[in-house]
């Protein structure tokens, strides 16, 4: 008996996906519930399970295509008497460890095609894994301390990417392109020689693509405005320096500054509602919850996880949260929900080396709060010129709603907050 493969039911707000890649091929046996390919959406890359245990009779959708809920991409077909008895005398002569079964780590996406392309056993595999996760700089680490072919780590590494080149779209639908992003790297790509100047044509992500649409839909529907303040981070160095031991012990998870920031930020945000609210249409709505979006960078892109009633987690609460979305975000596991709504975001530029920026709002919030690079610069202090950890802070917001004095005031007690962080405990 045969079993049709069809796309699983997409979210709401997702029309359609992009096949990336197939796990399995016609022929091949396929476990229940084992991943047989890999869809692409402009948010998140999801997996398509098998229902049943059986072989891969046929691919009907090619990778690279564009695909919609419920149409159909393979059919599976119940395995031989044949395939079944092969299988058998094969666990028989090979039992595999029913523990090291058991505790197999899971890999997303990103993960399994570092895996499979470098034909990495169970045994490294489990060796990279922390915390029953395994990412994809994980396995590239463990390949290269077991001395795997230097060209094989380097062909999976994301140091180096290496981009497919595509036909002109004159040649070729776009949604025929695989893309760039996911898609394996050519054994060998000959140099180019010295004084030609090649073109390469490289098809958008889809989650690039949804950038792309989102950052120039804020820019044309926002009037947009940024305002700025430096802060002072003595004190908060002080407090990481003396608690961030007992801090880690204590919860399992590092001090890092972000937290700071968010709880700065909704001190802010309950003095300035209008910083967390929105246009629509011709109303203003104001949020009265904390949704704070803290943008992460992946290698497919920037992702903004969503930390639902921010205002209610402790400190330790709102590290691990951050620290569990961008594991997922940079494993391609993250869900979708988790990347959707937010009343307000905040940015890090500053761990890529950033001094100033504006950063762009997240339609269709109306501000954002730009961090940025901490460093020793001379300030005056009650009379006298001293070397202070300083930082730039920056908003952006919609100044349709927002005027420049609750934007400078919301900033200011940013600031008071992340310079005298005793403010956050008394609420003052």
């Amino acid at each position: 008996m045969s079993v049709e493969i069809r796309v699983p039911q997409l979210p709401e707000s997702v029309a359609d996906a992009t096949l990336v890649t197939w796990r399995k091929q016609p022929g091949e046996a396929v476990g229940r519930d084992e991943n047989l390919a890999d869809l692409e959406t402009d948010k998140v890359v999801l997996e398509v399970p098998s229902p049943v245990a059986g072989v891969l009779q046929e691919i009907r959708v090619q990778p690279g295509t564009s695909v919609r809920s419920g149409e159909l991409l393979a059919v599976i077909g119940a395995a031989s008497a044949s395939v079944a008895a092969g299988a058998a005398a094969a666990a028989a002569v090979a039992p595999a460890p029913v523990a090291a079964v058991a505790a197999a780590p899971k890999l997303g996406p990103a993960a399994q095609r570092v895996a499979d392309e470098l034909r990495l056993g169970d045994t490294v595999i489990a060796s990279a894994a922390r915390g029953g996760r395994v990412s994809k700089s994980d396995l590239v680490a463990a390949a290269t301390a077991l001395s795997v072919p230097a060209a094989a780590v380097a062909a999976t590494a994301p140091a180096a990417p290496v981009l497919k080149a595509v036909p002109p779209p004159s040649s070729a639908p776009a949604s025929a392109a695989k893309p760039a992003a996911l898609a394996p790297a050519p054994a060998t790509t000959p140099p180019a020689p010295r004084g030609m100047r090649a073109d390469r044509r490289v098809p958008m992500t889809r989650l690039r693509q949804r950038i792309a649409e989102r950052l120039v839909q804020a820019q044309s529907t926002q009037a947009l405005l940024t305002t700025f303040n430096e802060i002072d981070l003595t004190n908060i160095n002080e407090l990481r320096t003396r608690y961030k031991d007992s801090f880690e012990k204590q919860h399992g998870v590092k001090l890092g500054f972000m937290s700071f920031f968010v709880k700065a930020a909704i001190e802010g945000l309950r003095k300035y509602p209008l910083v967390n609210a929105a246009v629509s249409g011709t109303d203003i709505v104001y949020h009265d919850y904390f949704d704070i979006g803290v943008a992460v960078s992946t290698e497919r892109g920037l992702m903004v996880p969503v930390l639902r009633d921010a205002d209610a987690l402790d400190f330790a609460g709102i590290e691990r949260g951050i620290a569990t979305y961008a594991q997922r975000a940079r494993e391609g596991t993250i869900a979708l929900e988790d990347l959707s709504g937010g009343t307000f975001s905040i940015t890090n530029g500053g761990v890529f080396g950033s001094l100033l920026s504006t950063p762009i709002v997240n339609a269709p919030q109306s501000a954002i709060l730009g961090m940025h690079k901490t460093m020793q610069r001379p300030v005056v202090v009650d009379g006298q010129v001293v070397a202070r950890p300083m930082m730039y802070l920056a908003l952006s917001y919609d100044h349709r709603i927002i005027d420049g004095k609750e934007a400078v005031q919301f900033l200011v007690t940013v600031k008071d907050c992340l310079e005298d962080p005793g403010r956050m405990l008394l609420g003052v």
